[in-house]
């Protein structure tokens, strides 16, 4: 399930024209702390972010289940576990 909750210029994607997607689970405060500390960057980064609950589909679980939170952009997996802003940063380095 996607959700944008409590950050409605992030719902607007013609903003934000990239969508990173965060894949998580309930309950989770490394999950957490990830979502927490990206709607930080989305003001300076000008980026989508959707939250992908990977309990929700038996494929994701089975995928990144153990990895949680994991972060990608197009497919392409920036980090997991924590946010790593060195990877941010190049991939949107790389990107723009």
């Amino acid at each position: 399930m996607a959700t944008t909750a409590n950050n409605p210029a992030a719902s607007d994607t013609d903003t934000y024209p990239l969508t990173l997607v965060v894949y998580s689970r309930e309950h989770c405060h490394l999950c957490q702390d990830m979502i927490a500390a990206l709607r930080e960057l989305q003001a300076r980064l000008f980026f989508h972010l959707d939250v992908v609950d990977v309990d929700s589909d038996e494929e994701l679980q089975s995928r990144y289940g153990l990895k949680v939170p994991v972060l990608l952009a197009g497919g392409e997996e920036i980090c997991h576990y924590h946010l790593d802003p060195v990877a941010l940063d190049a991939y949107f380095a790389k990107i723009r």
